[in-house]
């Protein structure tokens, strides 16, 4: 009995934050889950989340990586239309394909902060939100606040980035995706924040998404104005609105 007691003790220690994962679309959705490196990959990478379901997966407190919604999915052929990880259900390590919207965390980084955002530097293909629950920060403006993109930017994304599909407009592109420029990917001579500024781009595609969603990052070297810090043991993730 003492070794169970003890076994207990030592997997609420390890595994110590909780991510609340809520789908707030009318259909399913396919959660992806992928660790940076050396992290592991919670719930095996991934799993189904019906629409209005929430599930809880939960991470050592020392945790990184990133949640992704797939969409499109076809339980036969375990393919996904945006954000697909090698047609499976769950993905390993795998990460998804975009355009796909990201929410990414970092537990415990510098001065023991987590460190959270939502990122569209890969595109967009769901609303996403990350919100810090009961957490510990110094009440300034990124400070253990929701960081969301709530708007349906499919609709309104540019022609020239939508991803088409039988089913409509499922995703919309990044610049670098769409077109696969050194500038627009910032790589090679771009491959530097002074050198690769989206307001000197043929067109500044990054302000389509940071206009409408201001808390996300819109490209690789978008300000850092899109990250949140805080120190909390439980974070709701939700996709869709």
């Amino acid at each position: 009995m003492l070794k169970l007691v003890t076994l207990c003790i030592l997997l609420t220690t390890v595994l110590a934050v909780e991510f609340q994962i809520t789908n707030r679309e009318i259909g399913a959705i396919w959660v992806g889950c992928q660790g940076n490196a050396l992290k592991p990959a919670l719930a095996n990478g991934g799993f189904i989340l019906e629409a209005g379901a929430t599930i809880s997966v939960y991470s050592p407190d020392d945790w990184a990586g990133r949640f992704w919604a797939r969409t499109w999915c076809d339980v036969n052929t375990k393919h996904c239309l945006t954000g697909d990880c090698g047609d499976r259900l769950e993905c390993g390590g795998n990460g998804g394909a975009p355009p796909a919207s990201l929410v990414e965390i970092t537990l415990k980084g510098y001065g023991e902060q987590d460190y959270y955002d939502i990122s569209l530097v890969d595109g967009f293909n769901i609303a996403a939100a990350i919100e810090p629950i009961g957490g510990n920060g110094d009440g300034s403006q990124y400070s253990c606040k929701r960081s969301a993109c709530f708007r349906h930017l499919n609709d309104e994304c540019p022609n020239e980035l939508k991803l088409n599909t039988e089913h409509g407009v499922v995703g919309c592109k990044s610049a670098c995706l769409a077109f696969n420029t050194d500038q627009y990917c910032c790589r090679g001579a771009f491959g530097t924040p002074e050198s690769c500024r989206s307001s000197t781009w043929p067109v500044d595609y990054p302000n389509f998404f940071k206009s409408r969603c201001p808390d996300a990052y819109s490209y690789a070297y978008d300000d850092h104005k899109s990250t949140f810090t805080c120190q909390a043991q439980k974070y709701l993730i939700t996709f869709g609105v």
